[in-house]
């Protein structure tokens, strides 16, 4: 019921650094929306159009007056699976779709949401490089803030073309999918890791990519973690924080052991790897999201650790 309750802001109302307030990216990202109920009648001093009105704007389907309750039902038992919103069409015709369709773990769909060409945010300050595999704005902005100038690149940039331009620190940042597909950026990141010895900071996928290239593995979680209320556990401090998530994918713990990481943070409810840290270099990595717009900031310190490193 409260989909849709405060309408959408529009995407021109940004910041001092030029980011949309309001928005993680430039565009919706998913390819459909389910819900029981929407609201039609946004009420909100920052609306400019309700959900149904951004949604056909950007060519995005969604469907309401579904038994949501029934399909998370299923999807807790079964774990995630493809899905097919079918209009006046028989239910055989969403399984024909699935079983022509490419299966989630094959798709690359991080070519599809990083930026085409580099981008630079801010003039002055030690330099950051951001791999965008997918970033979120605001990981721009916590970089931004803490006074570095952020140089954004395409997934895709070679080890070589990052180094040329000079970083004081590298970010990997977050993004969709199974991290296996990206065979050729884990290849540059282990290129990376073997001759950059300044800070590397890795978030969400950058985090699967950094246990990739050195020599990990990773595995599909049944249901994956999302919500804004995951507990997790600092193993050096103790410490609990209440993080933000959204992965469908964690780094193998049992396959770090041959490798230069260790296991930084922990899960608390399942106990899977939130968090990694270089042995002896100054990379560390997170699982969840520290930027976590809009919350909880339990863990906007991790910045604040990254940029100590850079300014070391």
């Amino acid at each position: 019921p409260l989909i849709g309750n405060y309408g959408v802001a529009d995407y021109q109302n940004v910041d001092e650094f030029g980011i949309p307030k309001y928005f993680e990216s430039s565009s919706i990202k998913t390819q459909g929306v389910i819900v029981h109920e929407y609201c039609g009648k946004p009420s909100h001093w920052a609306s400019v159009q309700g959900i149904h009105q951004w949604m056909y704007k950007e060519r995005v389907p969604g469907v309401y007056d579904v038994d949501t309750r029934s399909l998370t039902q299923r999807i807790r038992v079964k774990g995630v699976m493809m899905g097919a919103i079918v209009v006046d069409e028989k239910p055989d015709k969403g399984f024909e779709m699935l079983n022509k369709a490419k299966k989630y773990g094959e798709i690359n769909f991080v070519e599809e949401v990083s930026t085409k060409d580099p981008r630079t945010y801010g003039e002055n300050g030690k330099t950051i490089v951001l791999v965008d595999y997918g970033v979120k704005n605001n990981i721009i902005r916590n970089l931004l803030i803490r006074g570095f100038k952020v140089i954004q690149v395409p997934y895709d940039y070679r080890s070589d073309e990052i180094l040329s331009l000079r970083p004081d620190g590298i970010v990997l940042s977050n993004g969709p999918g199974d991290p296996k597909q990206l065979v050729a950026s884990i290849s540059e990141v282990k290129s990376l890791i073997g001759s950059y010895e300044k800070p590397v900071l890795g978030i969400c996928l950058g985090n699967q990519i950094l246990g990739l290239a050195a020599g990990a593995d990773t595995y599909k979680l049944k249901f994956g973690h999302r919500g804004q209320n995951k507990p997790v556990r600092d193993l050096e401090s103790n410490k609990c924080y209440i993080v933000s998530e959204n992965h469908g994918y964690a780094v193998d713990g049992t396959s770090l052991e041959s490798t230069d990481f260790k296991v930084w943070l922990k899960n608390i409810d399942d106990g899977t790897i939130e968090g990694l840290k270089h042995k002896s270099l100054p990379i560390l990595s997170t699982q969840f999201h520290p930027e976590a717009s809009p919350g909880p900031y339990d863990t906007t310190f991790v910045f604040d650790m990254f940029t100590r490193m850079v300014n070391c």
